[in-house]
């Protein structure tokens, strides 16, 4: 692999993970625009780690509360109500793509990795994307949210094992819908993303141990590093701006990369 390949690829990932354009979109498409072999599983989680560490980083104060409240008593000292609530909400939101994966994640990688499948998925999740932001009523608050809603923002997060959806997207897009606000509806969404990259990053590990994948440990490296300084920068920005900006350049960006893809490869 060249260096520029690996450069790119750890962009792409820092760039598109954590924003609602779809990351496995655009590391399925980079290849394929580029002429390059596929990346291989190594490369894959390398990129995926580094994003996971950037948002340990980025949210480490709020994981610290999250995981002190979690497990802790009724009536324990110092109890906040607010961060076991947002705990448990993460868990439930969390189980629904970890089933669907089990059984449904070989189908995806088999049939959907395709330039048309991610064209009618970036256009038609995209729109919903627009149409969450026009109509929601962004009035609640996270700690507001139910079990019940946790778990519908679970369900949406299963459909981004298809290349296209994005996890960020399809979770902020039901988030908005359930009427969180824009800010809100990131930082949830880019909570959940930890045991969500966290349980990708482990399978994939784990099936590099198992076809015997070669490790370059230099490339690897410098991928995961490049992946998490883009990807902290990008949470940064996202959540800085997006109260201002809305989701319209997102949604304008995804329809256009669809468009284009479907010129391309019908």
């Amino acid at each position: 692999m060249e260096v520029l390949h690996a450069f790119l690829l750890a962009v792409v990932q820092g760039l598109t993970e954590f924003l609602p354009i779809s990351s496995s979109a655009h590391l399925v498409l980079l290849p394929i625009i580029m002429d390059w072999q596929d990346q291989g599983l190594v490369i894959d989680v390398a990129a995926h780690l580094g994003s996971l560490l950037a948002v340990l980083f980025y949210f480490r104060d709020d994981l610290g509360k999250l995981l002190g409240q979690a497990f802790a008593p009724a009536g324990t000292p110092g109890e906040n109500e607010e961060a076991k609530t947002l705990a448990w909400l993460l868990v439930w939101a969390t189980l629904p793509i970890l089933v669907l994966a089990l059984f449904f994640h070989t189908y995806v990688v088999q049939y959907s990795r395709d330039a048309i499948v991610i064209a009618l998925t970036s256009i038609f999740f995209g729109l919903l994307l627009g149409l969450a932001d026009w109509r929601g009523s962004q009035t609640r608050r996270t700690r507001q949210l139910t079990t019940a809603d946790a778990l519908l923002i679970g369900f949406a997060q299963a459909f981004a094992l298809i290349p296209g959806t994005s996890r960020a997207g399809v979770t902020m897009t039901a988030a908005m819908w359930l009427g969180l606000t824009r800010v809100e509806a990131a930082r949830f969404s880019f909570l959940l993303a930890i045991p969500t990259i966290f349980a990708a990053a482990a399978f994939g590990s784990y099936q590099a141990v198992v076809q015997a994948a070669s490790i370059q440990w230099g490339f690897g490296l410098g991928v995961l590093t490049c992946s998490a300084i883009v990807t902290f920068f990008c949470i940064h920005w996202f959540i800085k701006f997006i109260a201002q900006i809305g989701m319209l350049p997102f949604v304008i960006y995804r329809v256009l990369l669809g468009v284009v893809l479907l010129y391309a490869y019908w």
